[in-house]
């Protein structure tokens, strides 16, 4: 029974050759890393790659930088929760409070809203120099 996944070459040429490696420890643990790596389980496919030199991907996880996303993902939620409490207050404020009141509740509010922006500004900064320091953005094949 053939194999739905198996290619053409396979079928035309299979691969019949065998060669046998030994490692030590830590040179295994360098291979089972660097085929982790790149997503692969099949071990053989993977050292055809690499002896061919056929492109593959690596990809690596940063802790750091996902723990870093989420957390910036939590305070943009943040942001949104606040631009939505805002635009309640404003309104209740204009239809409860008589001009003047309003105009001097509205007046604490902006002093506010511009330590909100100042804030957001840093947050910006700082995640910019974040990608710049730790995010690769080569793409390496």
């Amino acid at each position: 029974m053939k194999n739905k996944n198996s290619t053409k070459r396979e079928t035309v040429d299979p691969a019949t050759y065998r060669y046998y490696i030994r490692l030590n420890a830590a040179d295994n643990t360098r291979f089972l890393t660097l085929m982790e790596q790149t997503g692969m389980t099949n071990k053989s496919k993977f050292i055809v790659k690499r002896i061919f030199s056929e492109p593959f991907r690596v990809l690596k996880i940063d802790k750091s930088a996902h723990d870093y996303y989420s957390r910036l993902t939590n305070i943009f939620a943040q942001f949104r929760s606040i631009g939505v409490n805002y635009n309640q207050v404003v309104k209740v404020l204009n239809t409860n409070f008589s001009e003047n009141k309003a105009r001097v509740l509205l007046f604490k509010l902006e002093k506010e809203t511009i330590q909100l922006i100042k804030l957001s500004q840093q947050i910006i900064n700082l995640t910019q120099d974040f990608e710049n320091k730790y995010m690769n953005h080569d793409s390496e094949n």
